[in-house]
């Protein structure tokens, strides 16, 4: 994965409805940005609507976790991700 200048981190829990509004909105700024999507293991379908999304949109990532873990270590893990990449 090449360097990347900024990502954004958009921590997500049941966001169907909106995901992909958002993610379109921040690539269409044109501005060589990157998101990452972290997901609390969201019943709802939202990280299967990301994963879709990613065959179209060079520079979407996933980070899938295990359950409901809350916002501040869904932060902490988008940032750890962009450290280790």
């Amino acid at each position: 994965m090449p360097f990347v200048k900024a990502l954004v981190i958009i921590p997500t829990y049941n966001e169907r409805e909106g995901i992909e509004a958002i993610i379109r909105a921040v690539f269409e700024l044109n501005c060589g940005l990157e998101v990452l999507i972290v997901d609390d293991n969201s019943p709802d379908g939202t990280a299967a609507i990301v994963k879709g999304l990613q065959e179209s949109l060079t520079g979407l990532h996933i980070l899938e976790r295990s359950g409901k873990l809350g916002l501040g270590t869904a932060y902490v893990a988008g940032f750890k991700y962009a450290i280790e990449r």
